[in-house]
């Protein structure tokens, strides 16, 4: 072994070098995490980034830092950005169990829904994390309905408020005396450390008749924005002369746990000093109010004690005074285990919220409430990112925030308008039966579990028919899919259904909605061994053997039948007609038996399922033939299961 001490000097004074300077590297990248730490329990999550990125280089645990990293962008409410640290901590070995959970978050947050799910399900089948393994769960049950929620676009145009919008957030709109109020951290002369950004202000813009010039001339909004705290989402009551908002982070209490819900009047043309209203707890974070369109109802979340999840929606009554009762938790029916928040009722009473535990395209997204359960309002309002805070200034046109890709800055205003063109919704309602040997009639199969797949063969969803049998699904426009029902002792009944070419012109649709519904029946025929089962219309070519492309659409068919139903072998055998001499006709079969046979292999079956079997003239269906058609239906290609593997 070389020592140290026996290289030259030249040599031996650059190897303390280059070892001086990984040790001060290593103590450098020790420091900076220490700082980092530091920050993060300060939740200046901006600032720990910092550090922890200038440390990464020379970690000797890079897995642990970029966690750490990973994890100041998931407080920070920049899940998406969280990402690809989440990836490189798993993929370095670090094996804190949440890191699995929320990088599975982080995905769903980046549109990666596939993934997503895969990661999710490895988390809720293996995690030890009861909170967290829940929450997995009812993620993963959630992605069940996503095809569901692409599918009903809603009929609105979307468009970014580019002259308002900045690099920093804005979001909370409210329409007051023809101006747009809204929330900014715009103001970047004092930065909060928690994202980087400035601290939120309130403020208004007037309204213009182009939502492209909306957002030219921005004021603050006067008497309510203090220095160096959050004062935002404000809701008005009392023809705009009560202004409820949230206000936060003075100092004294760390970040999000002290936001606290104020109460300001309009008297003598400016707004008095705000007041902590004493719905607000002083142990939680409430924020996101807003008034009902009379008042009467101010609705709000908060994380305080009691709730069911992470923030919930809770509403209170006000007196003819302005009195404000107490909070009223909106229950199971709206609130989950994940966060509510962002309630806006409209103008035709209709309440809409945001929500992070409801099944959706993202993190946060929008949803309407209808016959008190929240459906969530699809593309284009909702999206990968976070979606939220929605306005409707009438029953057409409205505002709403997002972070959406393709954003000016963090949180974006958008404004949407109904769109003119009619929506077109396409469903399947199908029926499942079943044919036991010998039954005169076939049945119908209640509690049966019908399987949905798109044309890749992939499952999309899955249901169950009812005590008639029938189950139903919702489909997309242009696109194709298989239903499949499997039942032990029947062959898989498979049907193809499309809805490509199937979508009515825009002139043909009478209602702003239409259902166009399509119909399946599935059969699950009993398997009996020995007995053949002839395939339709496989023609040969005189005196050969070769596979047509008439045949091969055919054997396409037995090839489908033996992926279905992989515990069965069969024989498939060939028959001719009885022109022609015994040898020729015995020996012609067999070639093109074990032609269809080679063709039915190419496509991925096993060889030991299958064996070729021709039996020239010497089983005709029709004895004594005497027509052409006697002699074709002779003429035949028959399969038999010969084999059940239990």
């Amino acid at each position: 072994m070389l020592h140290i001490s026996r290289l030259p000097h030249t040599l031996k004074h650059l190897c303390l070098l280059v070892l001086v300077a990984m040790f001060v590297s290593a103590c450098g990248a020790t420091q900076q995490i220490g700082k980092g730490d530091k920050r993060f329990e300060m939740e200046q999550y901006e600032k720990a980034i910092e550090y922890y990125k200038g440390a990464l280089a020379n970690s000797k645990n890079p897995g642990e830092v970029n966690y750490k990293i990973a994890e100041s962008y998931r407080l920070s409410n920049r899940l998406a950005q969280a990402e690809p640290f989440y990836k490189a901590a798993l993929d370095a070995g670090f094996k804190k169990e949440d890191a699995y959970y929320y990088y599975g978050m982080a995905l769903k947050a980046n549109g990666d829904y596939e993934e997503a799910l895969n990661q999710l399900q490895d988390y809720a089948r293996i995690g030890t994390n009861s909170r967290l393994k829940g929450l997995a769960s009812r993620e993963v049950e959630n992605f069940g309905q996503l095809s569901d929620i692409m599918r009903s676009a809603q009929a609105y145009e979307v468009q970014n408020l580019t002259a308002l919008n900045t690099e920093g957030s804005e979001f909370a709109p409210y329409i007051l005396n023809d101006e747009l109020v809204f929330s900014s951290t715009r103001d970047t002369k004092k930065q909060y450390l928690g994202n980087g950004e400035g601290f939120i202000d309130i403020y208004a813009t007037p309204l213009t008749d182009s939502l492209s010039t909306l957002g030219s001339t921005v004021r603050k909004f006067e008497n309510v924005n203090l220095e160096g705290m959050h004062d935002a989402m404000a809701t008005f009551a009392n023809e705009g002369r009560t202004m409820v908002f949230a206000r936060g982070n003075e100092g004294t209490k760390k970040g999000r746990q002290n936001v606290d819900l104020f109460v300001t009047y309009f008297r003598s043309n400016a707004w008095t000093e705000p007041k902590l209203l004493p719905i607000s707890d002083p142990r939680a974070w409430d924020s996101s109010p807003a008034f009902s369109p009379d008042g009467r109802t101010l609705y709000f979340s908060s994380d305080r004690k009691g709730g069911l999840g992470g923030n919930d929606i809770y509403k209170v009554t006000v007196d003819e005074n302005g009195r404000f009762g107490s909070p009223e938790n909106l229950g199971p029916d709206i609130n989950t285990p994940g966060n509510e928040s962002f309630v806006h009722v409209a103008p035709d009473g209709t309440l809409y919220i945001a929500s992070d535990g409801l099944p959706g395209l993202g993190n946060l997204d929008l949803f309407r409430v209808e016959n008190g359960k929240p459906v969530n309002m699809g593309a284009p309002v909702n999206s990968p990112g976070d979606d939220f805070s929605i306005y409707f200034q009438n029953t057409t046109r409205g505002f709403f925030s997002s972070n959406r890709d393709g954003g000016k800055g963090g949180d974006d205003l958008y404004g949407f308008v109904k769109s003119q063109r009619k929506q077109v919704n396409f469903y399947v309602d199908g029926t499942v039966f079943l044919r036991r040997e010998g039954a005169r009639q076939q049945t119908i199969v209640p509690n049966q579990l019908v399987v949905l797949q798109n044309e890749r063969g992939q499952k999309i969803k899955e249901t169950t028919s009812d005590a008639e049998g029938k189950f139903s699904f919702s489909l997309d426009t242009a696109a194709t899919y298989s239903l499949i029902a499997e039942r032990p002792g029947f062959f898989t009944a498979r049907q193809r259904i499309t809805t490509v070419g199937k979508m009515p012109s825009q002139d043909q649709l009478l209602e702003d909605v239409t259902d166009v519904r399509l119909t399946a029946t599935l059969l699950l025929n009993e398997i009996v061994k020995e007995k053949p089962i002839v395939l339709e219309n496989i023609f040969y070519d005189f005196d050969k053997a070769n596979i047509r492309p008439d045949a091969a659409i055919e054997l396409d068919k037995l090839v489908e039948i033996l992926q279905d139903n992989p515990n069965i072998s069969i024989e498939l055998s060939s028959h001719t007609d009885a022109r022609g001499s015994d040898i020729y006709n015995q020996d012609l079969s067999q070639r093109r038996a074990e032609s269809a046979v080679e063709y039915i292999i190419s496509k991925g079956i096993d060889r030991s399922r299958i064996t070729a079997k021709g039996y020239g003239e010497s089983r005709p269906v029709v004895r004594n033939a005497k027509t052409e058609e006697d002699h074709q239906r002779n003429r035949r290609t028959e399969f038999k299961v010969v084999r059940i593997q239990e």
